[in-house]
């Protein structure tokens, strides 16, 4: 992988880790935001949204390999699937990608943050938080669930499906069984924290809801921010040290 182009390899990330905050946030302020044809579509429909989220995002970064994420990411860099300098620019696409995707959500549903009065609602549209604040026990909660993610990931590669963090590697197909365990996961273990298992996913949208002009926002909770930073990419790397020693074991 060492001839990979990095600046198409940065586009390829942010375009669609921008897709997947789109349609994932979109669908949570759907839900969320009281003057929406969604509201009330309940915890599932989140569930669903993400998924196909991450199904359309994997889709428009073939290129990539669609890594997203980078919990993911750090668990190929520790497998030898990509090396440091893919791992640093995987990253920051997926940064930024993420923070245009929440401001694009803003930007659909802006008159409708207008009207909402829950500041809390508001900045769930962006990112997570806990429904019991125990900084320990959802930090467990995101080990767990990012590591259910990417032990997964590399288990759809050891089937020969794809060959993960391989530009162009990616077929329609193969974005399906990873938008089912996104589903999987949040209908199982999303309940605690809402899931980011994804620290782009939480810290971009964080990002553009403390930088937007949101009517009546509050505050953006940065004291939370970390955990769904550092628990996902504990998840990841612990992912990559288990799936030699659980996986392809006949």
């Amino acid at each position: 992988m060492t001839d990979i182009n990095l600046w198409l390899y940065f586009l390829s990330e942010l375009v669609g880790t921008g897709m997947l905050v789109l349609l994932g946030c979109g669908v949570v302020a759907n839900v969320v935001l009281t003057r929406t044809k969604g509201f009330s579509g309940g915890f599932l429909m989140i569930n669903w949204g993400w998924g196909l989220a991450v199904f359309a995002g994997v889709l428009v970064s073939a290129y990539s390999g669609a890594i997203l994420n980078p919990a993911v990411g750090i668990g190929l860099l520790l497998a030898g699937k990509i090396d440091l300098a893919m791992f640093a620019v995987a990253s920051a696409a997926e940064l930024i990608g993420a923070i245009l995707g929440a401001i694009l959500v803003w930007a659909s549903y802006r008159q409708h943050f207008d009207a909402e009065e829950d500041a809390a609602g508001k900045l769930a549209v962006f990112s997570t938080g806990p429904q019991i604040r125990s900084y320990g026990h959802n930090l467990i909660t995101e080990i767990v669930g990012t590591f259910v993610l990417v032990f997964a990931i590399f288990a759809f590669a050891d089937y020969g499906d794809i060959e993960v963090g391989t530009p162009g590697g990616l077929g329609p197909l193969t974005a399906l069984p990873v938008a089912l365990i996104v589903v999987s996961i949040g209908a199982s273990l999303g309940g605690p924290t809402g899931y980011a298992i994804n620290p782009a996913r939480d810290l971009g949208p964080r990002i553009a809801h403390a930088i937007l002009p949101i009517k009546g926002k509050g505050s953006s909770d940065w004291a939370y921010s970390w955990v769904p930073i550092v628990g996902p990419l504990v998840g990841g790397a612990l992912a990559a040290a288990a799936s030699p020693l659980l996986l392809n074991l006949a």
